[in-house]
């Protein structure tokens, strides 16, 4: 069980790692409005993961299948969600959120809304089973006939402290950074960041499209 639960760390962390558009959004946010808004757009990617990872420890087939089925779709509805909030970053005046951190208390529910964001941006991209499902079988994490309650709730939570372990380090380690940047380098950094997500979302969307009229991949 310990051998389990260290090997759930690792795939969590290796699940993390890779820097997407969900990466450059906690970057941007622990930037303006510091770690803890950084951390907790990387928490709801942390959920999902440990979803995902249940997924894979059960091979819920209904769920996997209509992921698969409908892969097409959830790319196309995944990119225009990325799309809309790389476009509402971009838009963003990060200066009256930085100024607003000095002055007032980040209030819970704003924490709240940053972990919708990580949530949907990580549950619109089927993507993130299959590398959940890859990292299982790289990990020999294997339960054999043991999926009893606190085995399975051991490797979850190493999951999620593997996947949340890496996004507290690093909105931690950027917001470090934070009082190096003067307040138009802020608008400078939240303006390509939102632009990169924006950019990666319409890719999702054309390269959906492109399946739904032509019947193959544009980008191969």
């Amino acid at each position: 069980m310990v051998l389990n639960f260290l090997k759930a760390i690792l795939i969590g962390l290796a699940a993390s790692i890779p820097l997407g558009p969900l990466g450059i959004m906690c970057i941007q946010k622990a930037l303006s409005k510091g770690r803890w808004a950084g951390f907790a757009v990387g928490l709801g990617s942390s959920i999902v993961d440990v979803f995902y990872a249940a997924i894979a420890l059960f091979s819920v087939s209904f769920i996997s299948d209509f992921l698969d089925r409908n892969r097409i779709w959830v790319m196309l509805v995944g990119g225009v969600i990325i799309l809309l909030i790389g476009l509402q970053i971009a838009m963003k005046n990060p200066i009256k959120d930085l100024q607003q951190s000095k002055t007032t208390p980040v209030s819970s529910s704003r924490h709240v809304k940053e972990v919708l964001r990580g949530f949907l941006m990580t549950i619109s991209n089927p993507g993130a089973l299959v590398l959940m499902l890859g990292l299982f079988a790289f990990f020999g994490l294997d339960l054999g006939t043991h999926y009893r309650a606190p085995a399975v709730l051991v490797v979850l939570a190493g999951i999620f402290l593997g996947t949340a372990s890496w996004w507290f380090l690093l909105a931690s380690g950027i917001s470090l950074f934070r009082k190096r940047f003067r307040l138009r380098q802020m608008l400078v950094i939240n303006r390509i960041s939102g632009i990169i997500i924006a950019l990666i979302g319409l890719a999702s969307v054309v390269e959906s499209l492109a399946q739904l009229i032509f019947h193959q991949p544009l980008f191969s």
